[in-house]
Order: structure tokens, then C-alpha cells, then sequence
């Protein structure tokens, strides 16, 4: 029998797997995946703390930057972090999809957040990127190994990578 359960981005590239009827499949946390979806854990527990990560990708991947690129971007990232070893341990980069920021002039954009409670740095925290869909593999690898070594992002990549930042009074 067909379970009823759908995912609630079914109509994004984002549940375009999602586990099916009689397959087993497990999350990065080792739980059990709900038929259906492509991450909900079956056994839910309110009191089990989140994976740590030690920095978060928000790739916008709304209307205008999620068609900039041909592919399903976030889920290539992830499989590239994990060929790196990068998608678990206290140096875990995490990619997360987000709505449209506004900044639809540098397609598709990134903004870089560091933990900085735990091991992230402090001057990476709040960049942004811009014209990602463009990146190649080799560049996110590199972008990737600076940012699980701390090392500085402005001082090493150039500054046509980043957005500018103006604060208004």
C-alpha cells in the first residue's frame, strides 16, 4: 500500500528522492528515514541536540538563482563535502538551502555563517558570495578545504568572489 505522507518541497529538486515504499534508508544522524521523505527521522526525539557544524552554506536556490544553475547545486555540494570527509565531525560544513535574499544581481549567491560558539572563525562569519553557479568543482574544493583549516576567505580568494557589504544609517 502507497503511503500517503508527502514531502512538503515534493515539488523541488529538494524531495525529488525521497524514500520509497519497502526502502531503508538512513540520515547522517543514523536514523531511519520516513517513507516518503527524503531526511524526517522515524523515531523523533525533541530532546536529541542537532548535528554539529562548524560552518553553514545558505545557497539561495529560490526563482532566479536556483535556475542560474543547471543542476541542483546544493545536492552536488553535499556530495562533494562528503567525498572530502567534510559532512561530519567537528569540522562539518553544512549547506542549507534558503529563499531569495534580494541579491538576484550576483547570482547565485552564498552567504558563509560560522559557528562561532564552537570552532568557527569569526572573520569568515557573514560573507557573502556571488555568481556561485559558476564555480567548478576544484574552486567549492578549495573554498571547502580554507574553510575547514580557518583559514581567512578575503585574504585568500580574490575580491571579485565576494558581494560588498554597505551598512546604512
Amino acid at each position: 500500500m502507497a503511503s500517503s505522507l508527502t514531502n512538503s518541497h515534493s515539488s523541488s529538486q529538494y524531495g525529488s528522492n525521497p524514500v520509497k515504499e519497502g526502502e531503508v534508508r538512513v540520515n547522517e544522524m543514523g536514523s531511519e528515514i520516513v517513507e516518503g521523505y527524503t531526511c524526517k527521522p522515524k523515531d523523533y526525539d525533541p530532546e536529541r541536540p542537532i548535528m554539529h557544524y562548524k560552518t553553514l552554506l545558505l545557497l539561495c536556490d529560490d526563482e532566479r538563482c536556483g535556475k542560474a544553475g543547471k543542476d541542483d547545486r546544493a545536492t552536488h555540494l553535499r556530495e562533494i563535502l562528503k567525498d572530502m570527509g567534510l559532512n561530519k565531525g567537528e569540522n562539518r560544513i553544512k549547506v542549507s538551502r534558503t529563499g531569495c535574499y534580494g541579491a538576484c544581481r550576483f547570482r547565485q549567491v552564498c552567504q558563509v555563517t560560522e559557528n562561532t560558539q564552537a570552532n568557527g572563525n569569526d572573520k569568515n562569519n557573514a560573507l557573502w558570495l556571488r555568481n556561485t553557479h559558476k564555480f567548478k568543482d576544484d574552486k567549492w574544493r578549495e573554498i571547502f578545504t580554507m574553510l575547514s583549516e580557518n583559514r581567512v576567505l578575503v585574504e585568500e580568494l580574490d575580491s571579485e568572489v565576494f558581494i560588498p557589504m554597505k551598512v546604512y544609517n
